[in-house]
């Protein structure tokens, strides 16, 4: 059992993920049905995301207890407290997202004003900004990097380069959404919406692996966990929250799909300049 950990470190940490995050879902599915109705979802949304944003950083927690003890949890509490990077490291880490998200919506904007943002449309925009942000870096960054950056990353930069990195944690990452999105697709009687359902399902495999990419290589280069949960951070603040966009169906989709080009444009970009280096260790 313990050789069997030591040589499949990566695919326990992802079932413990998997088992821990959707657990909470399934329980309170079994009073709602898949997907819930939109009253039920509301309701019971914060109870099922406690268990579901938990889910990686108590899977990381476990298998570095199981593997690496006391020293295991020491260097990941250093990364966490590593601060002093350069510059550009935190220009990347909190600007990409912003100006991507900006520029897609300028773009569609100029064909349809259905792209205008939640943020010039409401009247709360400081609660808007501040939930997005608080739900951003604790839940989206802090929560989720402990396990993804954390763990996932420097075990599978051992044997892979940053970009095959990436697309294996990429991958699993839009799978890890799959659940909360289907649950969360359903109309006033519980009925699958696919308007709402498959824009997401689009975006969390489509956009969330060039992200991924990206965040892999911050890591990378900078060896600490805070450059991951900034630019994961602002990927849920600015995505779903400030220029979120008030429609479902096609019009969704195309703001994703947008999205998502520019995210595998400028992960192209940074290839093409070496950004993605050749595979090394690193721990």
């Amino acid at each position: 059992m313990r050789d069997y950990i030591k040589n499949n470190p990566v695919t326990l940490f992802f079932i413990l993920t998997l088992l821990i995050s959707w657990s909470g879902i399934l329980i309170v599915a079994n009073q709602t049905g898949i997907p819930a109705s939109t009253d039920q979802f509301d309701k019971l949304l914060p109870i099922a995301m406690i268990p579901y944003l938990l889910g990686p950083s108590i899977a990381a927690f476990i298998m570095i207890a199981i593997t690496k003890g006391k020293e295991g949890f020491s260097a990941l509490f250093r990364k966490l407290f590593k601060w002093r990077l350069g510059s550009s490291t935190y220009l990347i880490a909190i600007g990409t997202v912003p100006i991507i998200s900006f520029i897609s919506l300028f773009i569609l904007y100029q064909f349809s004003e259905v792209y205008i943002p939640d943020i010039v449309t409401t009247t709360d925009k400081i609660p808007l900004i501040l939930s997005g942000l608080i739900y951003g870096i604790l839940g989206g960054g802090l929560l989720e990097e402990l396990g993804w950056s954390g763990y996932a990353t420097p075990k599978l930069r051992e044997k892979y380069s940053v970009l095959k990195t990436g697309l294996i944690i990429g991958a699993f990452w839009g799978a890890w959404h799959f659940l909360p999105v289907f649950w969360g697709s359903g109309d006033s009687s519980g009925n699958l919406v696919l308007s709402k359902f498959l824009p997401g399902l689009f975006f969390h495999y489509a956009g969330l692996i060039p992200v991924r990419i990206l965040i892999v290589r911050l890591y990378d280069r900078s060896l600490s966990l805070i450059p991951p949960i900034l630019l994961h951070a602002t990927l849920t603040a600015f995505t779903f929250f400030i220029f979120n966009i008030s429609e479902v169906g096609v019009s969704l989709f195309i703001y994703y799909a947008l999205l998502a080009t520019l995210f595998w444009v400028v992960v192209a970009l940074i290839k093409r300049k070496s950004f993605l280096e050749p595979t090394k260790i690193r721990k």
